[in-house]
């Protein structure tokens, strides 16, 4: 009796155990969609990017203020509550630094009240300095005060008209609005130069917030909804508000992921397993059985990165519906008696190819691969353990596995038929891979995030600041405040407006502040002017140390290879003086960057796809020759997939960049499997071949129901090349097995003898 309940109780044991891991593993998964993610590792403009964020801090968080009636955000009431906000701000955690108006002009007219008191003092030291002398030179009283008056009538004389040209309205105080008015205006309608990185326009100011370095995607949508909590409650009343930038943006897509991942999931799973109820390919009761075994696979795999640490990212929207799809291929040919071997085979080839993923440089296409490679080894692996169709219950139109099936001499013109195929498909597969170097690629974050509901916002404030990213000269050496070095720069900053100012905007730099310095400053009248500049404004360009420098720079990120062009542009202009090193660093050099390397490896990276697939299927399978249709059949598809994208214009995104690998998932295995198909005849495994790539070309389409552009784009095109590949694998197998004579049945289980006893 125990021995006859030992298995059972194993069963359940095992049951527990899976379900423990799966509901530990997930309780322990996190998304996070972080800018890190869209970025490529271990690359130098990486590293330039975190040495400048961890000088100045990171790509701000834009706070737009916007009101109906001109220069209303700068008067004395709303820029005390601007300071208010801005000093919340600041002690918010994980801020490197915040910019804006108020805070600004109240430094300056600090450091004015400062400068004034000074003055003052020095004043009345020059009166007490002269009636000193004089009276030590044998002087009356009367003739020391004269002494002290005329002193002071020399250095009123030298000061006084300087401070009447500097301050023309009055006291430096924010509640004088002449003050404000004139320091932060031009003679004319325009803000200054120096002041467009807070004050883009007389209806308009921002508040930037840097992060700190190194901070997380976590950390980051935190401060995030911080900012946005503490802007809600500054009562900024006649202002629209809106709250941007890149962190803003990605924060964004993170929402989107995790709000999609699971709606796209269960429309998958209702619409997979609506093809696998309907379709009349086993029992009614064993139909859903790949489905919930692929279920199974798929919380084993996001339990498996739970465990091990690693956080999902965009990655996992595509990952649920598309290995619903795959995964459940399996199962399906496992319970149609398919060989063992030849499933398992053509699941580590199919994993293969995904796992070539990883070799993208940007993390979350790495991720996809990463979890797909898992889920379909899992998935296979389960499907495994699935109970086989009885002997005798296949359906009465599908002979046996070891039954031979009469062949037919092909017509002459069905045979011209398959040839004109071949060739067509050769052509167009040719061409494919011909156009594959000169395809379009929109890897830009605003590209990669189009759809998330924040975009809107960031391209208003793009209208209205003039730019959605930031480029940074950085000038590194001993003093960056040296007069050659200020020099450098001031010479610098003039050239690249002249020759790109139709590109750069202007953002802050040292020769933005120090403008009134004019060329040729002695290092006295620099050290005199940074003594008068806020340290606050100072810091924002100049490190404490005066070791590192930078002129910020707004620029467009909606266009990589026009900013390409002007980095090469601007890189062969920038010659530091002796003693120094310039680069150009920011978060926009980095993701031009990461296209140069997704466009480079775009070829290797689909062969390698399709050759690690071919590679695996030709160790696993004995005959060799399933390995070579299998590798024609995915090259054949893959390049009729570029073909399309060619004649119809569409870009590659950073994820059909390897349609090589993502085609030669299924190719691979429609070719195996059809090849099989053929040998045994009837159609015991043609009929799971075409429920594989209905379930797949499902999977795939269900991702079209997203808001994000570049999920939809993935969707789609991989639901095409789903057909291609089934399309692909049908000219392949037909070429190889024309049915000329009659099909040689293969060795399979022979069927049990029933006698009747006691007849002879």
């Amino acid at each position: 009796m125990i021995r006859r309940r030992l298995p059972a109780l194993l069963a359940v044991l095992a049951a527990v155990l899976a379900a423990g891991f799966i509901i530990g593993g997930l309780a322990r998964s996190r998304v996070e969609t972080g800018i890190g993610s869209f970025l490529p590792a271990h690359d130098r403009t990486v590293e330039q990017l975190d040495e400048l964020a961890s000088s100045f801090g990171g790509d701000p968080i834009v706070i737009l203020l916007e009101s109906t009636q001109p220069r209303l955000l700068l008067d004395s009431d709303h820029l005390h509550r601007l300071l208010r906000l801005e000093g919340q701000l600041t002690g918010l955690g994980d801020v490197a630094a915040v910019y804006g108006p108020a805070t600004t002009l109240n430094q300056i007219a600090g450091q004015m009240q400062d400068f004034l008191a000074e003055l003052s003092g020095r004043r009345d030291a020059v009166r007490a300095t002269a009636e000193v002398a004089a009276r030590g030179a044998g002087a009356t009283e009367q003739k020391a005060r004269e002494a002290g008056d005329s002193a002071i009538a020399q250095f009123d004389q030298r000061y006084g008209p300087l401070v009447v040209q500097g301050l023309p309205a009055g006291l430096p105080t924010l509640g004088n609005e002449r003050f404000v008015q004139s320091v932060v205006f031009a003679q004319g309608q325009a803000p200054r130069p120096q002041w467009r990185f807070v004050v883009p326009s007389q209806n308009a100011v921002a508040v930037l917030v840097r992060p700190r370095q190194g901070i997380d995607a976590g950390a980051a949508q935190r401060l995030v909804d911080r900012v946005r909590g503490t802007v809600r409650g500054a009562g900024l009343d006649g202002a629209r508000v809106t709250v941007s930038g890149v962190p803003v943006l990605a924060a964004g897509v993170s929402d989107q992921v995790r709000s999609e991942a699971p709606r796209l999931g269960g429309i998958a799973v209702v619409l997979i397993g609506a093809c696998f109820l309907f379709v009349p390919w086993t029992r009614r009761r064993r139909r859903l059985l790949p489905l919930a075994s692929t279920l199974v696979a798929i919380g084993l795999t996001l339990a498996i990165l739970g465990w091990a640490g690693r956080p999902l990212s965009l990655g996992v929207v595509a990952f649920l519906p598309v290995l619903l799809g795959i995964g459940s291929y399996y199962p399906t040919y496992f319970t149609r008696n398919a060989r063992r071997r030849v499933v398992l085979t053509v699941a580590a080839a199919t994993s293969a190819s995904f796992a070539t993923l990883l070799l993208s440089p940007l993390p979350f296409v790495r991720d996809l691969g990463l979890t797909l490679s898992i889920g379909v080894l899992v998935s296979a692996g389960l499907g495994a353990l699935l109970p086989a169709v009885p002997a005798g219950s296949a359906r009465a139109d599908e002979p046996a596995a070891a039954e031979s099936v009469p062949a037919h001499q092909p017509s002459r013109a069905r045979r011209r038929g398959t040839g004109l195929a071949v060739a067509v498909a050769v052509v167009v597969a040719a061409a494919g891979w011909a156009a594959l170097p000169g395809l379009r690629l929109d890897s830009d974050f605003e590209s990669l995030a189009a759809g998330a509901s924040t975009l809107k916002d960031a391209q208003h404030v793009e209208s209205v600041v003039g730019s959605s990213g930031e480029l940074s000269v950085v000038l590194r050496g001993v003093d960056v405040t040296s007069p050659a070095a200020v020099e450098w720069m001031r010479v610098t900053q003039q050239r690249l407006i002249a020759d790109h100012g139709d590109q750069l905007r202007p953002v802050v730099s040292p020769p933005t502040l120090l403008q009134f310095l004019g060329p040729d400053s002695t290092a006295e009248q620099i050290g005199a002017a940074l003594r008068l500049l806020p340290p606050y404004l100072a810091g924002s360009v100049i490190r404490g140390d005066h070791q590192v420098a930078t002129m910020v720079f707004g620029v467009r990120m909606d266009d990589l290879d026009a900013l390409r062009a002007l980095r090469d542009d601007i890189g062969r202009v920038l010659v530091p003086p002796s003693g120094f090193q310039v680069e150009i660093a920011g978060l926009s050099m980095v993701a031009v960057r990461g296209q140069e390397m997704l466009s480079s490896e775009r070829t290797l990276g689909n062969l390698l796809g399709i050759s690690a697939a071919a590679a695996v299927l030709a160790v696993g399978l004995r005959r060799r020759g399933d390995a070579l249709r299998a590798l024609a059949a995915a090259a054949l598809a893959t390049g009729a997939g570029l073909f399309l994208l060619w004649v119809l214009g569409i870009p590659l995104s950073p994820i059909t960049v390897g349609l090589g690998s993502l085609t030669a998932a299924v190719g691979c295995e429609f070719t195996v499997l059809l090849s099989e198909a053929a040998r045994r005849g009837g159609r015991a495994l043609r009929t799971p071949v075409l429920l594989a790539a209905t379930t797949s070309a499902v999977g795939y389409l269900v991702l079209a129901a997203s808001d994000l552009a570049v999920i939809r784009q993935f969707g789609v095109l991989l639901a095409g090349a789903v057909g291609l590949a089934l399309a692909a694998a049908g000219v392949v197998v037909a070429v190889a097995h024309p049915r000329s004579s009659r099909v040689r049945p293969e060795p399979g289980p022979r069927p049990v003898a029933h006698e009747l006893v006691g007849v002879k």
